[in-house]
């Protein structure tokens, strides 16, 4: 902690004590042992019960935002309930009131937890200090932790290598940092709140990354995750941006953790295999399943594969409704007779019975032999052999006509039938100016697009917020077609604020941050007169100048203290004009020297160029003129007493 941290409080219950911070009377802050994207961590004493504790305080430039105060406060209530070995217990909680630079106090809310002496999984695994004995070990213990909370109706939506500890004294695993948990029973508790992204990207659930509502199988698919990445030394997707590491989840299938590392056994990558399935219904269905896999996989047992009548289902795949309606049933219909050449050279004439069945109408044997027909037609006569060979060119002319007829039908059913599919129709590309990143993308997947992003400068365009598209919006492309979004960086130059002077080195860093630049490493100190001490006096770069975004910026603060310039051989006014500007009050000591001009200065208390308080009393001696010497007076003459009596 840098002396600005240590200021007095500017509460009655939060005093210093031995130049130390005590908050609420009891908890005296140590120093910083972690720091986070919303709070930093300190060690501390418990002074009520002698104990050694953790305490978290939500930083000062997240302490305006509503949204962090909830899902700070929602941490202290979501593990306040949980008594389990494996999670960090929650003591205590309360709120400071401090000045931040600004008008106005800050209210920053604190937690008091258990104090683990360990180390988080993600440095054990940057340091490559994980065997795979000792990850299933963890990933067990996690489960432990994760099975209890999700018993008392608990998700904790937010499980990675930072928020998971091992305490090497006692072997054991800590999970911590319930900050974004919720109950089950909030149906609301998705992954996006008001367009932002709640969890982290590589141990998102695909129905978290989804939005949808999150179950305790979303704890057990960032549960697998963690042990990818403690058998693997990486997690199992990896992306240029938290939106593709998330599309992933969704989308592509992890290669198997045996490949990365060939030390992992068959049996683990069948459990991997199970517990990242995308369908929350094909994962394990709570954690004790989750534990008695992994450890039937340490004997080499590996998880049963799924039968391929209940092979696993992917929710994203989404057969569409066809375009076109149902292909129609084409029939040919036949004629109500036929015409047909009966045996022996007879004609027959062919109908339908009642029962459908072809039967004849007519049938004549020889002539003079002809039978009334059915129809009620007189019998005619023997046709002249002219007249038959016209019967039979009509009959040969009518059956090319029916074949031509038919043939022609066939050959269009046939190519109908085997007409290739339309193309499928083009589709337009949205308008995702403005939108966020996020919000654009979602946008574009929508359209049945590929979007790929660039990153470019833009000084009308706030950073991370869509410029447009190339082709632009309107144009139409063929489905799953690319095309390029472009995300802006933001201004290719900023000014440093105007406001950082006289603000507290925290808040100035904080300002910087928020525009885009950097705060140098370390702080250049410098005495001043007026400026109080933590306080920064200037910038360098100045406050206004235009420059690059990401600049590193110097920050001047004060020391409190002023340089006591040298102050003999002048005047007294001029001494104690000198002193007044550098805000120290001059104390006047006269003392008489006949070798220095009166009203000239002497001697001074302090050495010249010392670093003294400001507003402190400088003494200076000032020459005064020693009194002129006594002037000499005549000594009367002596007369003789003898004389005056003998006169007498």
């Amino acid at each position: 902690m840098n002396e600005s941290s240590r200021a007095p409080l500017h509460r009655e219950d939060n005093v210093p004590v031995d130049n130390k911070r005590v908050l609420s009377g009891r908890y005296e802050l140590g120093g910083l042992i972690g720091r986070g994207g919303m709070a930093d961590v300190y060690s501390g004493t418990d002074t009520r019960l002698g104990r050694t504790v953790a305490i978290k305080i939500l930083r000062p430039d997240m302490a305006r935002d509503p949204q962090f105060q909830a899902r700070f406060k929602r941490e202290a209530q979501s593990v306040a309930a949980l008594n389990h070995s494996s999670i960090v217990a929650i003591y205590d909680t309360g709120e400071q009131q401090v000045h931040d630079g600004s008008e106005e106090s800050v209210r920053l809310p604190y937690i008091v937890m258990e104090f683990v002496d360990g180390k988080t999984l993600r440095d054990l695994i940057r340091a490559k200090d994980v065997s795979i004995g000792q990850a299933i070990d963890y990933t067990l213990g996690v489960l432990g932790a994760l099975e209890y909370s999700h018993r008392a109706g608990i998700v904790h939506r937010d499980i990675k290598p930072a928020n998971v500890m091992f305490c090497e004294a006692t072997n054991s695993i800590k999970v911590m940092d319930f900050g974004i948990a919720r109950a089950m029973a909030d149906s609301s508790a998705t992954m996006t709140q008001t367009q932002a992204v709640v969890g982290t990207a590589q141990y998102l659930s695909p129905e978290q990354a989804r939005g949808e509502t999150v179950d305790a199988r979303s704890d057990l698919y960032s549960a697998a995750c963690l042990l990818y990445e403690m058998l693997t030394s990486r997690p199992p997707f990896i992306g240029d941006s938290p939106v593709s590491v998330a599309y992933q989840h969704v989308r592509e299938i992890p290669a198997p953790p045996s490949s990365i590392n060939p030390e992992v056994s068959s049996a683990l990558d069948t459990v991997m295999a199970k517990a990242l399935q995308k369908n929350r219904d094909d994962r394990f269905q709570d954690a004790a399943a989750f534990q008695r896999a992994l450890r039937a996989a340490r004997s080499g047992v590996a998880v049963p594969a799924v039968p391929a009548s209940e092979a696993p289902t992917d929710p994203n795949d989404h057969v569409p409704a066809p375009d076109s309606p149902p292909t129609e049933a084409f029939a040919a219909a036949a004629g109500a007779g036929f015409l047909d050449d009966a045996p022996t050279g007879r004609l027959a004439v062919t109908g339908r019975d009642d029962a459908g069945a072809r039967a004849p109408l007519s049938v004549a044997d020889e002539p003079g032999e002809a039978e009334p027909l059915p129809l009620g037609l007189s019998p005619e006569r023997e046709p002249s052999p002219r007249q038959k060979s016209r019967r039979r060119a009509w009959i040969a002319t009518l059956v090319i006509f029916t074949v031509l007829i038919l043939a022609g039908g066939g050959l269009w059913v046939y190519s109908v039938v085997n007409r290739p599919a339309p193309p499928p129709p083009k589709v337009d590309i949205p308008v995702v100016a403005s939108m966020t990143e996020s919000a654009a993308l979602q946008e574009l997947y929508n359209a049945n697009l590929k979007p790929k992003i660039t990153r470019s400068q833009n000084d009308a365009v706030p950073k991370g917020i869509a410029i447009g598209t190339d082709p632009v919006s309107g144009q139409k492309l063929d489905p799953g077609a690319e095309v390029i979004l472009n995300i802006s960086e933001g201004p290719s130059a900023v000014k440093i604020p105007e406001t950082i002077p006289g603000s507290t080195e925290a808040a100035a860093r904080d300002v910087l941050r928020q525009v885009g630049l950097v705060g140098a490493p370390s702080t250049t100190t410098a005495n001043s007169a007026t400026v109080p001490a933590g306080i920064v006096i200037t910038t360098s770069p100045a406050p206004g100048q235009s420059v690059g975004v990401g600049t590193t910026v110097e920050l001047v603060v004060s020391t409190g203290k002023v340089a006591v310039p040298e102050l003999r051989g002048r005047t007294r006014e001029e001494a104690e004009a000198a002193l007044k500007d550098l805000g120290l009050v001059p104390n006047v000591v006269e003392a008489e020297n006949g070798q220095v001009e009166a009203g000239r200065v002497t001697d001074q208390s302090d050495a010249v160029n010392a670093a003294v308080e400001q507003g402190k009393t400088i003494t200076v001696v000032v020459a005064k003129a020693p009194p002129p010497p006594p002037t000499a007076t005549p000594t009367p003459t002596p007369t003789s007493t003898k004389g005056s009596r003998d006169r007498d």
